[in-house]
């Protein structure tokens, strides 16, 4: 949920000195929950959601006041391993508008952004709120996507983003963004994506679950201690191969892989033949697995020649579970290395807007794009289909 769209009434007052931004405290809950009902008919903010947001390490809240009354309030949000931040919301009194409040929350909110080392701030905005479009046009934000019957009312929402120090490279592969539609399918929504955007279905924008599942169970290798198998790059490769699409693995160790997370002699075996067959098909398929680690310099120069990588990473910096995932690699830059990231993590209060090019700082890359005691790295490059005009 995201609304910083409340300027939808204007009512010009000089009866307070210029208003200050500050850092939100828990006694202004009261006047904040009075902000959220003179200015929101649907999707309001809760006192719980206000205390969670006052005390949790990747938000900011802050207000603007003058003489004490608060006017309106802005809360930036970051995702832990990314360098993106979302302004997840943005309300001013209506008694308070024309007066630029808006405007000075608005810049705080980037300089918050800034100050934690962020790309870009995100952001969604009722698609018939011109006065608020207008305001975040004019400082440089940018639509990306229209979202359909967003809010609680069925209300259309924009999404716009303002780059911070990062503008994608237009020469890069044009990547639609789709989510997994279950909790363990991130292999196979991470390579519908790839292969959307390297054949004529390339606007394609919902997910097939069919199709989704039935690419797990050709490539799922992994077997977790509990719940299902995930997929490995060799079990991708001939996905995307089956498809019709040119495809190159790169895989960092020789062998079976995952053992590491399994204790279960048993369970090892099943992995050793799993992977026993997978590269007995990749030799039928005429597929070669190519040793070595990924890079950034690797991933960059795959999107310049057209190809759309898939890369394995630990979801440790995300949320502190050392979980392997697979994400696509949207582009590369001196900074940060982007990915669409199929999984929303409703847990972290997540919707796809932060999950589209989602920047993951250079610095932090190597520790992000590895997995488990053995340091697993893994790719996939997927090419463009045979007689696709994409």
């Amino acid at each position: 949920m995201g609304h910083p769209d409340t300027l939808t009434r204007s009512h010009v007052t000089d009866a307070h000195p210029a208003p200050v931004v500050r850092p939100a405290r828990a006694s202004d809950i009261d006047a904040l929950l009075e902000v959220e009902k003179v200015c929101f008919e649907t999707d309001r903010l809760s006192r719980r959601s206000f205390n969670y947001f006052l005390s949790r390490a990747r938000a900011e809240l802050f207000v603007a006041e003058t003489q004490g009354i608060v006017l309106g309030y802005g809360l930036v949000l970051f995702h832990r391993g990314t360098a993106l931040a979302r302004l997840y919301s943005l309300a001013v009194l209506p008694e308070a508008q024309g007066q630029g409040i808006a405007h000075l929350l608005l810049e705080h909110s980037e300089e918050t952004a800034r100050a934690h080392d962020t790309v870009a701030i995100r952001l969604e905005v009722r698609a018939d709120n011109d006065r608020a479009i207008a305001l975040y046009t004019r400082q440089g934000y940018k639509p990306f996507q229209t979202l359909h019957h967003y809010y609680e009312d069925d209300g259309d929402a924009w999404r716009m983003q303002k780059p911070i120090r990062f503008v994608p490279d237009p020469e890069f592969p044009n990547i639609p963004y789709l989510h997994q539609s279950t909790d363990f399918t991130c292999g196979p929504a991470s390579l519908i994506m790839a292969m959307a955007a390297r054949q004529q279905d390339s606007a394609a924008t919902e997910m097939d679950p069919d199709e989704e599942l039935r690419i797990w169970r050709e490539a799922t290798t992994v077997f977790m201690t509990s719940g299902h198998g995930g997929c490995g790059p060799h079990g991708l490769a001939l996905a995307a191969h089956k498809r019709g699409h040119p495809v190159r693995a790169i895989v960092s160790k020789v062998g079976p892989l995952f053992l590491d997370t399994v204790r279960d002699p048993k369970k090892k075996a099943v992995i050793e033949r799993v992977h026993a067959s997978f590269e007995a098909d990749m030799a039928a398929a005429g597929l070669a697995v190519e040793l070595g680690g990924v890079t950034p310099e690797i991933l960059e120069d795959a999107l310049r020649a057209g190809w759309v990588p898939l890369i394995l990473i630990s979801t440790y910096l995300f949320n502190r579970e050392k979980t392997p995932h697979w994400v696509v690699v949207t582009g590369v830059n001196d900074k940060v290395v982007l990915v669409h990231d199929p999984d929303m993590d409703d847990d972290l209060s997540k919707t796809d807007v932060d999950c589209v090019h989602v920047p993951i700082r250079r610095a932090d890359f190597e520790r992000v794009a590895r997995f488990g005691k053995s340091r697993l790295q893994a790719a996939v490059l997927v090419g463009r289909k045979e007689g696709s005009r994409a």
